[in-house]
């Protein structure tokens, strides 16, 4: 009785695939041998790369330069003045004038110089203020005997004061004399005129000596 093989247990029909299998384990080994190889050879290249590289970067000692010679100082020249020599030449002075024994020297004359006249103080307040002499009794006096109530201030009716500024001098002297308000009607120009014919005044003081002040004095116009 013949024994007959099974179909699967047929290795001739698996030899194709067998030996697709052998073809790829090679190829595989192959490539496996050849990269290996590369690798080891870079390595070495890079190797030798870095040795280059660190033989390269080897410092090199600085050489120390020597300072700069320093500046040299000049002294400072010393020169000897030689001494005066003294002049035993006498020196002859030619003049123009002749000069004889009565020859009379002008005294030379200088020109005074202007003397700057002093502007005197006006004071307006002063510590004893200027008065009339014998005091406002007085005053209302004088007014009474001197004072002419003008016939158009009459006529018109006008009354009220008149305000007037004057100064008074040291001595007493009265200057200046204007209205600063007035009433019109004449009563303006009646009261200059009385104080223009006033006598002098009790001067104003400061600090015990007389002075000269500015004053505005009222003179009252009152019809009766």
């Amino acid at each position: 009785m013949e024994v007959k093989k099974s179909p699967k247990a047929d290795l001739e029909r698996k030899s194709p695939l067998f030996l697709s299998i052998g073809y790829v384990v090679t190829l595989a080994l192959v490539l496996f041998a050849f990269e290996y190889g590369f690798k080891d050879d870079e390595d070495i290249q890079n190797f030798g790369a870095m040795n280059e590289s660190v033989e390269e970067t080897i410092d090199i000692p600085i050489t120390e330069q020597p300072p700069p010679p320093p500046p040299k100082i000049q002294q400072p020249e010393i020169i000897e003045v030689p001494d005066e020599e003294e002049i035993e030449e006498d020196i002859e002075v030619d003049l123009d004038v002749e000069i004889d024994e009565e020859t009379v020297i002008e005294e030379v004359q200088f020109e005074a110089e202007p003397v700057e006249e002093e502007v005197e103080q006006v004071f307006t307040i002063v510590e004893e203020s200027a008065s009339f002499p014998g005091g406002m009794d007085a005053w209302y006096q004088f007014l009474k005997k001197n004072l002419n109530y003008p016939s158009q201030a009459r006529r018109m009716g006008i009354e009220g004061r008149v305000y007037v500024q004057f100064i008074v001098s040291k001595t007493g002297q009265l200057s200046d004399i204007k209205v600063v308000k007035g009433i019109g009607g004449g009563c303006d120009e009646e009261a200059v005129r009385v104080l223009k014919e006033s006598p002098r005044w009790k001067p104003g003081k400061q600090r015990g000596r007389p002075v000269i002040q500015k004053m505005t004095f009222p003179i009252m116009f009152k019809l009766q």
